[in-house]
């Protein structure tokens, strides 16, 4: 399944409004450990997978990467990334990451954030992604924590008074569609345990260079304590690769 949610006007028009849409990467509660966890970019061939409005794509050619390709299946996305980009050097196609047929070794660094939970067969991408990277390449990746996705409804258990009692987690091994509920939509996502991820990777051909599992940074807890509850269960899963 190619899900292109984006392109529908009501949903697109929420997205839109969240902080991370208007803000860009710093209102991003995930960059700090995902731009720790970059390779060095300058003079770089970089590929964005699930690129969005292009925040990535654009901070890596402010790096001095030699060049972006951003890749999208929504047209609303890249046409809100084209208008907020003004750079030669980044080039969006509308193409489902699913599809993806580069030439061998024509990148350097893939990146992808917060995309390949709603991918399938992350198993064929990472092939893909493989095939297309020199080797040494870095492929830098983020997706929603299995901790996160186990049960669909991805929300709290809440006591009578309706505080946050705990994050219930059940069915981790049961892995594939979600039929989750995102900004009053559904919206099919995929559940894989870390282990399949990791085990993904590791059967394309990458060796494993790092993880995170990133809490709110002090900042963001001072700034807004609403966050504090984010330190309670991990909420993004953040992996480091390179193609051996």
């Amino acid at each position: 399944m190619k899900q292109n949610k984006y392109d529908d006007s009501s949903f697109y028009a929420k997205y839109s409004q969240m902080s991370r849409s208007i803000g860009g990467l710093e209102a991003a509660g995930e960059w700090p450990a995902f731009r720790a966890m970059l390779p060095e970019l300058q003079d770089k061939r970089v590929l964005d997978l699930g690129c969005g409005f292009g925040w990535h794509s654009r901070y890596a050619r402010e790096q001095h990467a030699r060049s972006v390709v951003g890749v999208d299946l929504s047209e609303n996305m890249l046409a809100k990334a084209r208008a907020s980009t003004s750079d030669p050097g980044i080039e969006y196609r509308r193409l489902a990451i699913e599809d993806i047929d580069f030439a061998a070794e024509e990148f350097d660094v893939v990146i992808s954030s917060l995309a390949l939970h709603y991918v399938e067969r992350f198993d064929n991408v990472c092939r893909r992604i493989h095939h297309c990277l020199v080797p040494g390449g870095a492929f830098i990746l983020s997706v929603e924590h299995p901790v996160f996705t186990a049960l669909a409804a991805q929300d709290w258990h809440y006591g009578p008074q309706g505080e946050r009692m705990h994050w219930p987690v059940d069915h981790y091994q049961n892995e594939g569609l979600r039929q989750a509920r995102f900004l009053d939509n559904d919206v099919v996502k995929y559940h894989r345990t870390v282990a399949t991820h990791i085990n993904a990777l590791i059967d394309a051909g990458f060796s494993i260079m790092r993880l995170s599992e990133p809490q709110p940074t002090q900042e963001m807890l001072a700034h807004n304590p609403a966050m504090q509850d984010e330190t309670r269960r991990p909420i993004f899963l953040l992996i480091a690769a390179v193609r051996n």
